[in-house]
C-alpha cells in the first residue's frame, strides 16, 4: 500500500513552478489609450509634463479645456453675414478660430471625471453634458438678441433723427452683442418686416457709411522733404451726400499708402465736419507719395475692439480721401576741410561718407550757396600722439555743422573727438583713426544726422 502514493508524489515533485507578475500600483486608465467617445458629452483630455518649475496641473487644465472645445463646431448657416459678405473659406475659417479662443473661457458646468499622474507626467479628463451646453447658450443667446434689439431699435431711430454717428455707435453696440452668432440667422420681425438681425445690421451699417462724403483740401501738394519747413496743411471734410451736411465728431485714421513718414494716425471731426492733417516727416525718398484717411470704424468699439468686430469691419466698404504729395528734395551746400597733421589730405573721407549717405536718403548737393536750404560744414584733423616701442598713436577730430541756409539757424552738430589710432608710424596710425571715425559715423552718427534734419 505504501508504494501506490510513489507516482503521484513523483509526479508533484516535478511540477514547474508558477511566477506571480507584478501587480501595477499605479495602472494607466483606459481614456488615456483611447480618447473616449460620448454621445452625450463633449470630451476633453489635457496633458503636461512635469518639469519642476512649472504649475502642470493648470497647465493640463488648460490643455484638456482647449480639447473639450474643439469639439464644438461653428456650423455657418448659408444665409449668415458671414456668407453674404465672404465667400472664401478663410475668412470663415478665422471666425470660427476666434469663437474657439473666447469659448475657451466661457465654458461653464464641465466636469473632471478621472485624472492620472506619474513622476513626469500629469494628465486630466473632462467632460461636458451636451444638452445643459445647449440650454446654456440657447440663454445666453436669448439675452444678446434682446440686447441687440434694443440698441438696433435705439439706431433706427437715431437714423429718423439725422444722427448718423450715434446710429452707428449704436449699431456697433447691436453687432458686439450678437458677434459670437454671426454664422446663425437670427430672424426677426421689425415693425413689421421680417428680416435676419445680424445681416441688417451689417447692411446698416455699411448704408450710413456710404452716405459719407470725405474730400481733402488740397487733394494735391508739393512738399519738401523736411516737412516742418513748410507751411501747407491738409484740411478734411466730411459732408453727407444725402444731405449735404458737414458730419461732425466722425473718427478718422490716417495713415501712409505710398512710402512712409509719420502722420498723426487719429481724428475726430470739428462741428463743421473738419479734421486737420498732421504730418510731421516724411521717411521715404520716393519723390511720389500718399496719405490716405477714411473713416476709423474701430472708434466706435473703443479702446479694446473685439477681434470678431475688427475682421468684419475690415469687409466694409469705408469712405476714403487720399492726398497725393509730390516730395521735393532738401538741397545741401557743403564746404570742407580734412587734413593730417595740419596739412590738407588728398581723399575728403568724412565727407564723401556723409554725401553717400544723405545722397541715398534723398538728399541733392549745390556749388551754389545760393539754391541750398542747408549749409554743412566739415571739419577734421589729425594729431600725433605717443610712441610706445613700434606702436605709434594718432588721433582724429572731426566737427559737423549743420545750419539752414536761409536764416544760419543751426540744426545739427556733433564732434567725433580725438579717434585713436594705432600702427607702426603715425601716417598710418592717422589713417586708421580716420577708418574707425567713418565706423562712428555709419554706426552712429548719420542716423542721428537725418533724423535731426528731418524734424
Amino acid at each position: 500500500m505504501k508504494y501506490a502514493y510513489v507516482p503521484f508524489l513523483l509526479l508533484f515533485a516535478c511540477s514547474p513552478s508558477v511566477t506571480k507578475q507584478p501587480v501595477d500600483p499605479n495602472p494607466k486608465p483606459s481614456w488615456m489609450s483611447a480618447k473616449p467617445m460620448a454621445d452625450s458629452y463633449f470630451v476633453g483630455i489635457g496633458h503636461a509634463a512635469k518639469t519642476g518649475t512649472n504649475n502642470y496641473v493648470q497647465e493640463a487644465k488648460k490643455s484638456a479645456l482647449e480639447d473639450l472645445v474643439s469639439e464644438i463646431k461653428v456650423n455657418i448657416s448659408s444665409t449668415s453675414v458671414l456668407t453674404q459678405i465672404d465667400n472664401n473659406k478663410e475668412f470663415r475659417e478665422r471666425y470660427e478660430q476666434m469663437i474657439q479662443t473666447t469659448a475657451a473661457d466661457e465654458i461653464e458646468e464641465f466636469e473632471t471625471v478621472d485624472s492620472w499622474e506619474d513622476d513626469k507626467n500629469y494628465w486630466v479628463y473632462y467632460r461636458l453634458s451636451k444638452m445643459r451646453y445647449r440650454e446654456i447658450k440657447e440663454q445666453q443667446k436669448r439675452d444678446a438678441v434682446t440686447l441687440a434689439m434694443d440698441y438696433f431699435t435705439k439706431a433706427k431711430q437715431s437714423e429718423r433723427e439725422s444722427n448718423p454717428i450715434q446710429a452707428l455707435g449704436f449699431y456697433y453696440q447691436g453687432f458686439r452683442a450678437v458677434e459670437k452668432y454671426l454664422a446663425e440667422p437670427i430672424t426677426l420681425t421689425f415693425e413689421g418686416k421680417e428680416m435676419i438681425l445680424t445681416n441688417e445690421i451689417y447692411a446698416s451699417m455699411q448704408k450710413l457709411l456710404d452716405d459719407i462724403q470725405l474730400n481733402a483740401t488740397p487733394s494735391q501738394l508739393t512738399l519738401n522733404r523736411r516737412v516742418a519747413q513748410g507751411s501747407q496743411s491738409v484740411m478734411i471734410h466730411a459732408t453727407s451726400k444725402s444731405t449735404k451736411k458737414a458730419m461732425a465728431d466722425l473718427p478718422l485714421k490716417a495713415a501712409f499708402e505710398k512710402g512712409s513718414g509719420d502722420v498723426f494716425p487719429d481724428y475726430k471731426t470739428t462741428q463743421d465736419g473738419q479734421a486737420k492733417i498732421l504730418l510731421t516727416k516724411i521717411g521715404s525718398r520716393e519723390l511720389e507719395q500718399s496719405v490716405g484717411v477714411s473713416v476709423n470704424l474701430l472708434a466706435f468699439a473703443g479702446q479694446n475692439p473685439s477681434p470678431i468686430f475688427a475682421l468684419i469691419s475690415s469687409k466694409m466698404t469705408l469712405p476714403k480721401v487720399s492726398i497725393l504729395m509730390a516730395v521735393q528734395r532738401p538741397v545741401v551746400f557743403v564746404t570742407s576741410v580734412e587734413k593730417n597733421f595740419g596739412n590738407p589730405r588728398s581723399t575728403l573721407q568724412i565727407t564723401n561718407k556723409i554725401k553717400n549717405f544723405l545722397s541715398t536718403e534723398g538728399f541733392e548737393f549745390t556749388e551754389d550757396k545760393s539754391k541750398a536750404e542747408l549749409v554743412m560744414n566739415i571739419t577734421s584733423d589729425s594729431e600725433k600722439g605717443a610712441v610706445s616701442g613700434s606702436i605709434y598713436i594718432s588721433y582724429v577730430t572731426s566737427v559737423i555743422h549743420v545750419s539752414t541756409a536761409k536764416d544760419n539757424k543751426e540744426i545739427y552738430a556733433t564732434t567725433l573727438d580725438r579717434v585713436k589710432g594705432f600702427s607702426l608710424d603715425h601716417e598710418r596710425a592717422s589713417q586708421e583713426a580716420y577708418t574707425k571715425s567713418l565706423e562712428i559715423l555709419e554706426k552712429e552718427k548719420l542716423p542721428e544726422l537725418l533724423n535731426a534734419i528731418l524734424q
